[in-house]
């Protein structure tokens, strides 16, 4: 009984890992939406699609290729540090090559091939775009500009170009390499997992830090900002208990005359003021006066 009961565990565990992968399927039924743009419903599409429109500058085809370019983990495994990549980091094509681009996912996740930089006016915001949900295939048509340049060629699902999905495309002699391709040319902030490295806290503990001390700087400003409101309270009660005797005091009275009184006040306040000041001074001198031996 528990010899057939394990058999019918790994049938259902091997059962579900068979249903759970999903099988590569070739995108090749596109509905056309226009503009070169076509796709289905089963997560493939195509952006830019241009079979015919020549490029400024481009008097013919110059060439008709046609390359394969897979996606996925496994080809990350040759760049240390990077989660995905391409099968191929670099291409180089002549100028005004009608080119035909097979892109194959091997991957259970989604991955696209894009390429920015193109011209807007025969490629919808500038870019052509090859894009297939879990394992499978679809393919795409551009014709290169007839201009010396490189281009850009990236997945755009977040993280994947960070993580090594990163090419380049030269047409003619290209502009130069791009930053941080992989086996291509260096990466602007390269990996380092030396001990020597010190470990920087996450955006998420440098949030929570700042939060405390915020937090601390609040609690040392409440007890001055306690003491103000204060100050400010007494000194409003005084002004409201003044003020009818003030206006009694002051009616009839020019302005000048209305100032002349309001310094004589200040300055009989700071002569009593010197007065209690001396008195007391009086009274703590002859507390502490030595007295003489009999």
């Amino acid at each position: 009984m528990a010899k057939l009961l394990s058999i019918l565990v790994l049938t259902l565990i091997a059962s579900t890992s068979v249903l759970s992968a999903k099988e590569f399927q070739e995108h090749n039924s596109l509905m056309n939406h226009g503009d070169g743009h076509m796709m289905d419903m089963d997560g493939g599409m195509v952006m830019g699609n241009n079979t015919e429109t020549l490029p400024g500058g481009c008097d013919k085809i110059a060439a008709t290729k046609e390359i394969t370019v897979h996606a996925g983990h496994k080809y990350a495994e040759k760049f240390p540090g990077r989660m995905f990549a391409f099968d191929q980091q670099e291409f180089q094509f002549e100028p005004c090559t009608k080119l035909t681009i097979n892109f194959i996912n091997d991957d259970e996740v989604r991955h696209q091939l894009m390429m920015h930089g193109l011209p807007k006016y025969l490629y919808p915001k500038g870019m052509f775009h090859l894009e297939v949900t879990g394992p499978g295939s679809i393919s795409g048509t551009l014709i290169l500009p007839s201009a010396d340049k490189t281009y850009l060629v990236h997945c755009d699902i977040a993280q994947h170009m960070e993580k090594g999905m990163k090419a380049q495309l030269k047409v003619g002699k290209g502009s130069g390499d791009l930053p941080s391709i992989p086996g291509v040319s260096a990466y602007v902030i390269q990996d380092d997992y030396s001990e020597s490295i010190p470990i920087l806290p996450s955006a998420a503990e440098k949030a929570l830090a700042d939060k405390k001390k915020a937090a601390l700087a609040n609690v040392e400003i409440q007890p001055n900002n306690a003491v103000i409101s204060g100050v400010m309270i007494i000194g409003l009660v005084i002004g409201l208990l003044l003020t009818p005797l003030l206006i009694k005091k002051f009616k009839g009275k020019t302005f000048p005359e209305v100032i002349t009184y309001i310094f004589e006040i200040l300055g009989d306040f700071i002569v009593l003021i010197a007065k209690m000041i001396k008195r007391l001074i009086g009274l703590f001198l002859s507390k502490t006066k030595v007295l003489p031996d009999k």
